[in-house]
């Protein structure tokens, strides 16, 4: 199945007052048309509740570990609904007006820029906040009247109060292991959304993504899974996290590619997880270990 619409990634960089205008006024040019299909496996019932939330006008919340799958799942379902995809990256510095849009100063004058939460509120498109927690907290009261049944945007610097189309949906994702007093979801916004949980697959499901993936031989693949499940053993250890589906495919990716097994290994599943010598070298037996 091929979208009959683009999904258009923006990510909002950390960045100065100035800089992050110009990244506003560029944004639109951000956008990448989907060619082929999402690749994504259910983990259980997510796709229908995902579908049941867009038909009724919900906005869902979508909870897990990173690397778990959650921006694939919103652009499967991006494409599978036909949307339009806007994806904001959440982060410290970023403030309403870069959702909600700012005046700009042009070659002719003063003019108003949407940011991308407006800009799926007129398109009827999905807005996909990730890692909404590393938000300001009164950055995202903004998105208090569109979780409710109002679904409306007002828009202070311009007057205006949008009323968000029946395609419009707002999804927001963040990782619980992350979360601390001082980056939580406030009880008055998580309450305005319907929540599923993603974690990483069960290991017939893992193996059959990576395959499905990279094409990597199902051999390889158990392989990395058993592998995989042997490093999570480790979390909360000597681990802060375990590895994640998306490394797991990176390292597929690069055996597929012809890459020594062990190399890609340390590089896809080890490297990325710590910088403590002693504790690379503990994970790098338990990679020979599997291998043999």
């Amino acid at each position: 199945m091929t979208s009959r619409h683009a999904v258009r990634p923006i990510s909002i960089p950390n960045t100065g007052a100035m800089a992050g205008h110009a990244a506003q006024a560029s944004a639109e040019t951000q956008r990448e048309t989907q060619r082929e299909s999402i690749f994504y496996k259910p983990q259980g019932r997510e796709v229908a509740l995902f579908e049941y939330a867009f038909h009724n006008r919900l906005p869902v919340m979508i909870k897990g570990p990173t690397g778990c799958g959650k921006t694939r799942f919103v652009r499967y379902m991006a494409e599978r609904l036909s949307r339009s995809l806007y994806t904001v990256a959440c982060h410290d510095d970023l403030t309403a007006a870069d959702l909600v849009g700012r005046h700009l100063i042009g070659a002719e004058g003063t003019f108003w820029s949407d940011g991308p939460l407006t800009r799926a509120v007129r398109e009827g498109a999905i807005c996909y906040l990730d890692e909404v927690v590393e938000a300001r907290k009164d950055t995202t009261v903004v998105l208090h009247p569109l979780t409710d049944d109002r679904r409306i945007l007002p828009l202070e610097r311009t007057g205006e109060t949008l009323q968000a189309p029946p395609g419009f949906m707002l999804v927001v994702s963040y990782n619980p292991g992350y979360q601390n007093l001082l980056k939580g979801m406030k009880p008055s916004t998580r309450q305005r959304f319907v929540a599923v949980t993603l974690g990483f697959p069960e290991p017939r499901l893992e193996v059959a993504i990576l395959i499905g993936e990279t094409g990597i031989e199902s051999a390889w693949a158990e392989l990395l899974v058993r592998i995989a499940g042997s490093l999570r053993a480790l979390k909360d250890h000597d681990l802060e996290e375990g590895v994640s589906t998306r490394l797991l495919v990176y390292a597929a990716t690069l055996i597929q590619a012809g890459m020594d097994p062990r190399d890609a290994c340390l590089a896809a599943l080890v490297e990325p997880l710590t910088d403590d010598a002693e504790t690379i070298a503990a994970l790098a037996e338990v990679i020979d270990a599997t291998l043999v």
